[in-house]
């Protein structure tokens, strides 16, 4: 599996948009590897961290989010589910899972219906360790800071607005995986 040839197939080199995702992809990828790299008595495996974290956002070409140069059909929150059906048809399912599951803290089925979000209607929500530590790796970057990360309290504030249970996971997975305990208001 070679991310930087599927990434190509999608993104053109010296665009703003290849840059924006190759930027976000590389942080994401260090901070999940470097996460994974420090639990061991998981057994996560870090090849398939690597390759998932560079291509957990495929699918944002294929929504519209202007401000980074997306000019797709399909509302930005598509992007994993589109980019899950991007792998899948390349005969990466497990990667595209992580796509479909990487959005927020993942994505319930309640959530779907109680927002009426324009997802198919099935739990998208991280469930192997590898799947977790990308998508906690990836609440610390936007595509817009580039490889700054957020500080933990401005990861909370951006996640509270769509549910304290969105906030409980990412609190959990900051505790099991880096020692970090909720910063105290």
């Amino acid at each position: 599996m070679n991310p930087d040839k599927i990434i190509t197939e999608f993104y053109q080199p010296g665009t703003r948009l290849y840059d924006i995702f190759m930027r976000h992809g590389e942080a994401v990828a260090k901070k999940a590897v470097t996460t994974a790299e420090k639990l061991p008595h998981l057994s996560p495996d870090i090849e398939f961290i690597r390759q998932a974290a560079w291509l957990h956002d495929i699918g944002i070409f294929l929504t519209r989010a202007k401000n980074i140069g997306c000019h797709g059909d399909a509302p930005y929150i598509c992007h994993g589910v589109r980019g899950r059906q991007l792998l899948d048809e390349r005969g990466y399912p497990a990667h595209g899972l992580v796509c479909e599951r990487h959005v927020g803290t993942g994505i319930r089925k309640n959530d779907i219906l109680s927002r009426n979000l324009p997802l198919p209607l099935r739990d998208m929500r991280p469930v192997s360790i590898e799947e977790k530590i990308i998508c906690y790796a990836d609440k610390f970057f936007s595509k817009k800071r580039g490889s700054r990360p957020k500080s933990i309290e401005a990861i909370i504030a951006s996640l509270s607005s769509y549910g304290e249970d969105k906030v409980q996971t990412f609190l959990a997975w900051a505790d099991q995986f880096d020692g970090i305990k909720k910063p105290q208001s």
